[in-house]
């Protein structure tokens, strides 16, 4: 049975992002469909998986990270308007039963994403 997490680093600090707000989206064309809020553990986890077993479809998902807010909540000092806000992650899942996991490693002026297992 498949699953879908996500884990924040903060590269400006060193350590993980807690207290990320994320919202997971399914994409049906030009619809997103809100699938999930969570906010991140003091790890920069998720407490549970995003979707797991028959939650997991395949099709195109959104991950958007609430980056700037998180940024601004650690008192980094940020321009108006900010750089980096929302973080998107446009993916597919191909295989329903495999693992996805979709980590971002931010700051308040880039990011960067892989598929990790």
């Amino acid at each position: 049975m498949g699953k879908l997490s996500t884990h924040v680093l903060d590269i400006t600090q060193g350590k993980p992002g807690a207290g990320v707000h994320l919202k997971l989206y399914r994409v049906n064309g030009a619809e997103k469909v809100l699938v999930k809020t969570d906010t991140t553990n003091q790890d920069g986890r998720c407490d549970a998986p995003l979707l797991q077993g028959n939650e997991v479809k395949t099709g195109k998902y959104e991950l958007v990270f609430g980056a700037g807010d998180y940024f601004a909540a650690q008192g980094v000092t940020m321009p108006e308007p900010r750089f980096i806000d929302e973080v998107v992650i446009a993916f597919g899942i191909a295989d329903a039963g495999a693992n996805y996991h979709v980590p971002i490693v931010v700051s308040p002026w880039a990011y960067s994403t892989y598929r990790g297992s």
